[in-house]
């Protein structure tokens, strides 16, 4: 008689590097299944947005001594952590660039890693959804676009709309976008807080003029809203804008909305294959056959239909092509963070017919 059985042990030491974006979320989702899963944390947050990662960290004070630790600074700690002996997982969210690092420094002792990177989601508008529908998607796609000031990971940083809509879709999205209100992140009525910094604002603002001189038209935007203090960019959003630009093919991490006309859904599908990232993409349609063939078609760990952005912790999430490996979120991200180990038991003590000798 035979017992085969499959335990799930954890790793030991995970490093958990998180971002200065969504700071408190991305602690969170790497610290509680690492625990979970049996292993200990070191929790590296960026160090432009370091206290909520302490102050998550303290909710953990009554575990034993070691089991979560906390190490804030510049990369210089990241690429210690990422290098040393010690850690047998790392958890990274962040950039390609350092995500590759990272990678490289765990594969020189084949550490795990999962890592979330960079992405350049595409957000696509079908010709089927009505007046009614541009509207909603217009709104939609603002939010898809602006959240965090545009610094989310998953933020909508290309929309191709389908011609036969695609004025109609602009002129409500401008619409819109004019209508939101840019001031202290703190007050409820704001809408659009300021960029973290001065670099990140200079990247994307960068990125616009850049179209622009290339002979994109924007329609909206690109002001610091009569702001004299604070990282303030106010809303772009962009037409004609080239196709060899960065605005629509490098991670811009900042409220932008290029708006590019497509003729159908094929060019749609290649143009959001069309880049190494992928990450995420949103779909607007009234179709299931087309909603069913994106979900099937588009190259990215999310896809979103009629519902931007919308979280669902029960479900995996990371990236296809250079956004990532791995995943967080859902079983699979607390698999992530041990290992799987098969058992075969015989429970009785006999010579097997298939052993030595054959003659």
């Amino acid at each position: 008689d035979y017992l085969a059985v499959t335990t799930h042990e954890p790793f030991g030491v995970v490093a958990a590097m998180t971002p200065w974006n969504s700071p408190l979320t991305m602690a969170a989702q790497k610290l509680a299944p690492a625990l979970a899963a049996g292993n200990t944390v070191v929790a590296k947050p960026s160090e432009l947005t370091p206290l909520s990662t302490i102050a998550i960290a303290e909710v953990f004070n009554d575990l034993p001594a070691g089991t979560v630790n906390l190490l804030a600074g510049a990369g210089d700690i990241g690429a210690g952590i990422s290098g040393h002996p010690g850690i047998d997982c790392i958890a990274f969210t962040g950039s390609v660039a350092t995500g590759q690092k990272v990678g490289v420094a765990a594969a020189s002792r084949n550490a795990r890693v999962n890592l979330e990177m960079g992405g350049k989601d595409p957000f696509i508008v079908c010709d089927d959804i009505g007046r009614e529908g541009l509207e909603v998607a217009a709104r939609g796609g603002a939010w898809a676009a602006y959240l965090n000031a545009g610094q989310v990971c998953t933020s909508s940083e290309r929309f191709y709309v389908m011609e036969s809509v695609f004025d109609d879709y602009v002129n409500a999205f401008v619409e819109h976008t004019r209508t939101l209100v840019i001031g202290d992140p703190l007050e409820s009525a704001t809408d659009i807080g300021p960029m973290v910094s001065a670099v990140q604002r200079g990247k994307a603002l960068g990125q616009v003029e850049d179209a622009v001189a290339g002979g994109a038209e924007l329609l909206t935007g690109g002001g610091n809203a009569g702001f004299n203090k604070g990282h303030y960019l106010e809303p772009c959003v962009l037409t004609s804008v080239a196709p060899e630009a960065d605005l629509l093919r490098e991670e811009t991490f900042g409220p932008v909305a290029p708006i590019v006309p497509v003729k159908d859904l094929d060019e749609a599908i290649a143009l959001a294959n069309g880049l190494d990232f992928g990450l995420g993409a949103n779909i607007y349609t009234r179709d299931l056959k087309r909603a069913i063939r994106c979900v099937k078609e588009v190259r990215s760990g999310s896809v979103w239909i009629n519902d931007p952005l919308t979280d669902n912790d029960a479900g995996p999430f990371g990236g296809f092509k250079q956004s990532g490996i791995g995943r967080e979120l859902g079983t699979e991200g607390l698999d992530a963070f041990r290992e799987a180990k098969h058992a075969h038991i015989d429970t009785e003590i006999e010579v097997k017919e298939w052993w030595y000798p054959y003659g």
